[in-house]
């Protein structure tokens, strides 16, 4: 892989359960094979997100809006191996008003 490649692109949400609310990301059906633990690349997509949303302004908000079984989707972010960012778009429930 190249250091210049845009990375992968994951989808982030928030899956409503009876008991808990879980963010979930969704992985690309080709993804580099610089991604060698699937755990790692999720929790650095799981701290991006929190770095740039509210995480407790954002659960609210779905749990307010969003039933059982229901996943809310947060937007995507693009990430290299590396845990280099390349692109985001990324926003909680509401704030497209």
């Amino acid at each position: 892989m190249t250091t210049d490649a845009p990375g992968d692109t994951f989808g982030v949400g928030v899956h409503v359960t009876e008991s808990e609310l879980r963010l979930v990301v969704h992985v690309p059906t080709e993804i580099d094979s610089g991604w060698t633990d699937p755990d790692a690349f999720q929790r650095q997509i799981e701290s991006y997100t929190w770095d740039c949303l509210d995480r407790e302004a954002t659960l609210r908000a779905v749990a307010e809006t969003a039933t059982t079984g229901e996943t809310v989707t947060l937007g995507t972010v693009t990430m290299r191996p590396d845990g280099n960012v390349t692109a985001a778009s990324l926003s909680a429930p509401g704030d497209d008003d």
